[in-house]
Order: structure tokens, then sequence, then C-alpha cells
């Protein structure tokens, strides 16, 4: 049995959700602003929170922050389409993934699902020779395939081998050249931009906002790394 919190100032919107996840196997709780959400988290063993970003007495930012005090439980934000800045915010801050208003009822579905089993299956970071994870990352090396948050990410074969090399070496840091050997097999010619280039396009592909990344970091002076 999963416990899901559902917390907006929409009372319609909150029983559309209810509607959508409704499911032996989950319990699902509301409540209608940011402070109502702390407490329920707080009293009861939650183990996904579906949280509206605008509400009134304490918005879900500010919930989100203080929730991640005690709970490392899944956040999905419930985001308007004009509320960009603020989701990327909660992104930045705690939250493991979004869906935007008006929900497509499958979305929703399909987003709850994968984040439960990430999360109870999986848990944290787990890597070996046939399956990678790395936060809201999942590779699988038999089918050649990257998700990102549940989702598939269509990445090119040199793609997938340069994300492939830094997941499997999460918390290090290396330089183009190392990459380049690591994947080409060979030496890079001097000044070649190749691993640049092919790291932005990973970001264009597994991050949220490309710019601000959440997982292929710089390290200044060193290369790359990739952070949970």
């Amino acid at each position: 049995m999963y416990n899901i919190l559902i917390c907006d100032d929409d009372k319609d919107i909150v029983g559309a959700l209810k509607i959508y996840l409704t499911n032996p196997d989950y319990k699902l709780f509301e409540c209608y602003n940011g402070k109502e959400a702390v407490e329920a988290v707080k009293n009861n063993d939650i183990s996904l929170i579906l949280l509206d970003i605008m509400m009134p007495v304490m918005d879900g930012i500010e919930a989100m922050v203080k929730i991640r005090e005690f709970s490392n439980a899944p956040i999905i934000l419930l985001t308007a389409k004009s509320e960009d800045s603020d989701k990327v915010l909660g992104l930045n801050v705690g939250a493991d993934d979004y869906v935007t208003k008006p929900f497509n009822p499958a979305e929703v579905i399909a987003r709850v699902g994968a984040m439960l089993r990430r999360y109870t299956k999986l848990g944290s970071d787990i890597a070996d020779k046939d399956h990678i994870v790395v936060g809201g990352l999942e590779l699988n090396n038999d089918s050649r395939q990257i998700f990102v948050d549940g989702e598939a990410a269509n990445l090119t074969p040199k793609e997938f081998e340069i994300l492939r090399f830094l997941m499997m070496n999460k918390g290090k840091t290396f330089s183009p050249a190392e990459i380049y050997k690591a994947v080409w097999h060979e030496e890079p010619l001097s000044g070649d931009k190749t691993i640049a280039v092919h790291i932005r396009h990973i970001r264009e592909k597994i991050e949220i906002d490309p710019a601000d990344p959440r997982y292929i970091k710089v390290v200044f002076g060193r290369g790359y790394i990739l952070e949970g």
C-alpha cells in the first residue's frame, strides 16, 4: 500500500486527482495548503507527494523545503504553464518531477507509477553492469535505453556511451580527453571539441534546464562530473 498526498488549494483539482489515482494499492491523503502538507508528511508514512506551487498560507516551494528537512518521499509539482521559473526553482530545491495543468490523466498515472517504482524498488543510487540508476536517470545496458524521470530519452550511440561512462563513475571528475579515450578508445586530436558538443546535446535531452544542469556539471579547469 502506497500513501499518496495530494495538496492543492483548488478542491476540484484535488477531487480530479483522486479520481485519476483510484487504485486499490493507493491510500490517498488530501490537503489544501503548504502548511497542511508539511504536517501531513510529518504525521503519516507518505510514499509520494503531489504538491501545488501557488497556495495560500504556505506555498508549495516553502512547503517542499520544509518537507525535505525530514522526508525523501518523491515530490511531483503541480504547475501552471505560466509558472516555468517556479517550476525550475522547485526542481532545484528538491522536487523530483512535475505535471502541468490542465492534467492529462494518463500522464499523471504514469508519472506517479514510475516515481513509486523507482523509490520503492530501486532505492537510491544503484549501479551494476546491466542497470545503472543515478537520481532520476535510469540506464539499461541490455536495451541501450536511457530513462529520465520515467520517460525515454533519445540518445545517439555515442551520447549513450558517454552518459554510461559518467554514470558508472558518478562523483568522479574526468577531463574531455579522458572521456574521449574511454568512449572512442583512441587519443583525441589537440583542441578537439567533440566531448563538449556531445555533453551539450546530452544535457538538452536529460536536463530540465540545460543551462543549470542537475546531473552533468563542469568542474572548472578539470572537466566534467556526474552528480546524483
